[in-house]
């Protein structure tokens, strides 16, 4: 095991059992801020074979040390190359064998230091694997679509020049409807439109929970999405509306077929739901706790 340079920090993607062909893998594999990956290990005693290893990265230490990250975090263009690269890495794993995402800038001082915390994980880590082992993860969203787009009802309708002629109506006479009744209709059939699309998401929901039931091994609900971050993908190029499910499902890949199938047939009578399934990806929403921090060298904050 090689140690990281002085000017570099040891980047962890994630835990995964040596297995064969990685190293086929690893040898074209770039990861973050351009660096090559590498796996580490950590053997149940000294004289056996690895158990579970790290995929790291030596990165450099300028631009992921613990006093610049938070300025770094602040910098979306440089947020999203960075868990662009770290997702590549996983998937890139995910596809020959198990793997245990660790979170994004998961940092250890040195080489020497990530496989102390390794080993000290070791047993939970590999049985933390092997309940992910044949084990995929989908994603759900659910939106409640918004009205159909047109013009917006005046919201403050001006009064009208002269009082509207008297007109008859059953033997009485009254005015006739102007601008702020049409208005008052307008803004009530905006607002019984979405309590119904509100009414189709729980339907929706409660549908995918009984499918979740069936054909899935556990359940995540993450906090729905709002804001420029989540204004990507198809949901955005589709005017999705409001995001109310935000779900993540551990499924088994023999069932992964039924599953898909029926998610996406749970909302097919709903026109007032736009429901999104995505995946499969590795297990991101079911990983074990990340290494708990190294104490920190004198004067320093924690690195990881």
């Amino acid at each position: 095991m090689n140690a990281a340079p002085a000017a570099a920090l040891t980047y962890v993607y994630g835990v995964t059992p040596p297995a064969p062909g990685l190293d086929d893998v690893l040898s074209t594999l770039t990861g973050v801020a351009g660096c090559r990956v590498a796996l580490i290990g950590a053997a149940p005693d000294a004289a056996g074979p690895p158990l579970v290893a790290f995929a790291v990265s030596d990165v450099p230490r300028a631009e992921f040390a613990e006093e610049v990250l938070p300025e770094r975090f602040e910098d979306l263009r440089w947020l999203e190359a960075t868990a662009r690269a770290h997702h590549l890495v996983i998937e890139a794993l995910a596809a020959r064998t198990t793997v245990l995402p660790l979170r994004m800038a998961t940092l250890y001082q040195d080489r020497s230091r990530a496989v102390r915390a390794l080993s000290a994980q070791s047993p939970q880590f590999a049985a933390r694997l092997a309940q992910l082992a044949a084990h995929t993860e989908y994603g759900v969203k659910i939106y409640v679509r918004g009205r159909a787009a047109g013009p917006d009802p005046d919201p403050a309708p001006a009064p009208d020049p002269a009082p509207e002629p008297a007109v008859e109506r059953d033997g009485a006479t009254g005015p006739s409807a102007g601008p702020g009744r049409a208005y008052l209709r307008a803004r009530r059939a905006q607002r019984d439109a979405d309590e119904d699309h509100h009414r189709q998401a729980r339907i929706a929901a409660d549908r995918v929970a009984a499918i979740a039931r069936r054909h899935s091994a556990r359940h995540v609900s993450h906090p729905p999405q709002s804001g420029p971050l989540a204004e990507t993908g198809a949901e955005a190029a589709a005017g999705a509306g409001e995001n109310v499910v935000n779900d993540a499902f551990l499924v088994p890949d023999a069932a992964a077929g039924a599953f898909r199938a029926a998610v996406r047939a749970a909302a097919a009578d709903l026109p007032g739901v736009l429901l999104e399934l995505n995946g499969p990806w590795a297990p991101y929403s079911f990983t074990a706790p990340p290494p708990p921090p190294e104490p920190p060298p004198p004067g320093r904050g924690p690195v990881s």
